[in-house]
C-alpha cells in the first residue's frame, strides 16, 4: 500500500499540471458548446459572432498564463497588419502558443489560424474548440485560402517530432520541410519567426528512446507523455518579418548562408534559431528559469 501510494504521488507530481491543462482545454470546449446551444449559433466558427465567448476563453488562459508562468509577449509590433506566416519552435506542450493566441486576441482582436498535425483532429470532443479557435489542416489549399482572407497563419515546421524529441538544447527538428516557405512565396506574404523562452524548462519529455522514436515514425502518433509544469518564466518573442522576395527560392527562404554568417533578414530557420540564441540559456536551466520569475527587467 505504501509503495502504491508513493508511486501514485510521484505520477501526480510529474503529470498533474499537464493533465490540468488537458482538463482546461476540454472545459473550454464545453463552454463553447453551452454558448452555442444557449444562443442557437449556427454561424461560421471563424465569424465575429463568436468573439464574446472567444474573449472569455482568452481571458481565462491569459490569467492562467500570468499566474503560472508570469507570461510576457514581446514584439507584437513586428506582426504585419495583413496576412503573414508565423513560424515557431514547438515545445513539449505548446501551452506557450495558446498563451500567445489568447493575448493576441485580447490586445489586437486578431485571430491567428493554426496549422495542426492530423492527429489533433482525431482527438475526441474538441471539434468545436478547434473550429472556433481557427485550427486548420496543413494543406497548401487551406493555408492559401486563409492568407487570401487576410489571416495570420502559424506553423511549427518541427511539429510533433520536435515536441517529442527536441530537448533543453533547443535543437530545431525541421528535416526537409519547406512547404510553409512555398506557400509564403505563392501568397506573397512575409514570414515572422517566433520563440518562447524557457518553454522546455516548463515541460519536458523523457529522454529519447529508440523504441519510441521508431514507434512515432511508423504511426505518427505521440505516445510519449510530457511531464513537468514548473512555474518557470515564459517570454514569447516575435522577431522581425522576413519580407516576400520574388527572387528567392523556397530552399533559400528556409535556410540561407552567406559568407559563413546567417542572414537573419532573408531566411527562416536561422531566424528562429537566432531568437533562441539571443534569449535562451543553452542548455536550458530549470533553476535559472524559475529565478527569472523574480526578474522584472524586460529583456
Amino acid at each position: 500500500l505504501i509503495i502504491a501510494s508513493l508511486t501514485i504521488s510521484a505520477i501526480l507530481v510529474f503529470f498533474i499540471v499537464p493533465l490540468t491543462i488537458v482538463f482546461f482545454i476540454y472545459l473550454s470546449n464545453i463552454l463553447l458548446l453551452i454558448h452555442q446551444r444557449n444562443n442557437e449559433l449556427k454561424a461560421d466558427p471563424l465569424s465575429d459572432v463568436w468573439n464574446s465567448i472567444r474573449k472569455t476563453i482568452a481571458n481565462f488562459w491569459d490569467i492562467y498564463a500570468r499566474i503560472w508562468h508570469g507570461y510576457e509577449l514581446h514584439g507584437v509590433k513586428n506582426l504585419p497588419e495583413g496576412p503573414g506566416i508565423l513560424v515557431y519552435y514547438h515545445g513539449a506542450i505548446p501551452i506557450d502558443y495558446l498563451y500567445f493566441l489568447s493575448r493576441l486576441f485580447l490586445w489586437k482582436k486578431r485571430l491567428c489560424l493554426s496549422v495542426a498535425d492530423n492527429f489533433v483532429f482525431r482527438l475526441p470532443g474538441l471539434r468545436l474548440l478547434l473550429a472556433v479557435t481557427g485550427v486548420i489542416p496543413g494543406t497548401r489549399e487551406d493555408c492559401l485560402v486563409a492568407l487570401k482572407n487576410g489571416y495570420l497563419v502559424s506553423i511549427s515546421p518541427g511539429g510533433v517530432r520536435e515536441a517529442l524529441f527536441s530537448d533543453e538544447s533547443y535543437q530545431l527538428m525541421w528535416g526537409n520541410r519547406k512547404g510553409f516557405a512555398q506557400v509564403a512565396l505563392e501568397a506573397k506574404v512575409p514570414i515572422i519567426p517566433m520563440y518562447t523562452q524557457n518553454v522546455r524548462e516548463g515541460y519536458r519529455m523523457f529522454k529519447e528512446r529508440r523504441f519510441f522514436r521508431q514507434l512515432y515514425e511508423s504511426t505518427r502518433l505521440p505516445f510519449t507523455p510530457p511531464y513537468g509544469g514548473l512555474p518557470v518564466k515564459f517570454r514569447t518573442y516575435i522577431g522581425k518579418p522576413i519580407p516576400y522576395d520574388p527572387n528567392i527560392t523556397a530552399e533559400e527562404l528556409v535556410e540561407k548562408v552567406f559568407k559563413g554568417k546567417f542572414l537573419f533578414s532573408f531566411q527562416t530557420k536561422t531566424a528562429v534559431q537566432d531568437l533562441i540564441s539571443k534569449h535562451q540559456t543553452i542548455p536550458g536551466s530549470i533553476w535559472k528559469a524559475l529565478l527569472e520569475r523574480f526578474d522584472k527587467r524586460r529583456k
